[in-house]
């Protein structure tokens, strides 16, 4: 071997101890705190556990309570179900109209920016007590407002058909994420396509569907994906505004399974939720990911 090629393998072995020197903190946490506990979760929903004595194996007893005996699983599979199939969709149409509208060159419009985006930097439960104060029917702003129209106002988280519309109508001012994301997807789409679709005769709605809307169909996908993955752990908002009530109307997923771990310490039950949660997500991300050789538009 010449002192050329011995010097080029000396460096890449530093480089490559170095690469792992960099990575081993995060590669450390990641089995410890991440791939560890789910080893063991999915060994837990195969068992009794209580979270204190020692896990009893029961083999598949937990999914098949899940599936035949579980009246809430399918409630909360349900409430879950129709939050993910609804606000999804409209998250993402908003998210998309209001990028469009950004995009567009006018003064101000960096203010506009930040203040829709703002929502999402401050989403939290602090954010979460104040909607539960605005859809007060009695002294919440929203009523407040309705009724300087005319309008009596619904008893918004209080009454059943509209508590859950309530969370959708909410988890709206938080598309600023999605929003930025698509921004960024439109200002890569190139002008002189427009341009070129103008000298040819096409109008607004024809630019939109046939030049915008391809072009930023990977960014579609990427928040589809990401948006649906969300929904359906959706947790915080029922658990602080609505307790899962009134009468089940937003008992979603997530706070069957952390009602199964912490208030009733059936952690091998929860366990079990939470992989089949798991196998739902996977199973709906793949056919999305199937599904885009079809609407997704990729460069070649």
């Amino acid at each position: 071997m010449t002192r050329k090629k011995k010097h080029q393998s000396t460096f890449l072995k530093k480089e490559e101890r170095a690469f792992w020197g960099f990575i081993s903190p995060w590669l450390i946490g990641f089995i410890l705190l991440t791939f560890g506990p789910m080893l063991y979760s999915f060994y837990a929903s195969f068992t009794n556990w209580n979270g204190i004595k020692a896990p009893e194996f029961i083999g598949l007893e937990n999914y098949r309570r899940m599936f035949m005996d579980d009246e809430k699983f399918l409630i909360s599979l349900k409430n879950t179900a129709v939050y993910t199939v609804i606000s999804v969709p409209v998250n993402l149409i908003i998210a998309l109209v209001l990028a469009i509208l950004l995009n567009r060159p006018y003064r101000g419009r960096t203010i506009f920016r930040s203040l829709l985006y703002l929502p999402s930097v401050c989403a939290g439960i602090a954010i979460f007590i104040v909607w539960t104060n605005l859809f007060n029917p009695y002294q919440g702003f929203l009523n407040y407002l309705l009724s300087l129209i005319g309008i009596t106002g619904p008893d918004w988280l209080q009454a059943p058909k509209w508590a859950m519309p309530s969370l959708i109508l909410m988890n709206v001012t938080f598309c600023g994420s999605t929003m930025l994301i698509f921004l960024a997807g439109l200002q890569n789409v190139p002008e002189m396509l427009y341009e070129a679709a103008k000298v040819d005769g096409a109008n607004t709605i024809h630019m939109f569907f046939k030049i915008t809307l391809p072009l930023v169909s990977p960014v579609i996908f990427y928040n589809l994906i990401m948006s649906m993955i969300s929904a359906l752990q959706i947790f915080t908002q029922p658990m602080v505004m609505t307790k899962g009530g009134p009468i089940d109307a937003t008992y979603v997923y997530g706070l069957h399974l952390y009602n199964n771990a912490f208030r009733y310490f059936d952690f091998g039950y929860s366990c079990a939720l939470s992989w089949g949660l798991f196998l739902v997500i996977m199973l709906l991300s793949l056919a999305i990911i199937r599904s885009s050789n079809v609407w997704v538009y990729l460069e070649k």
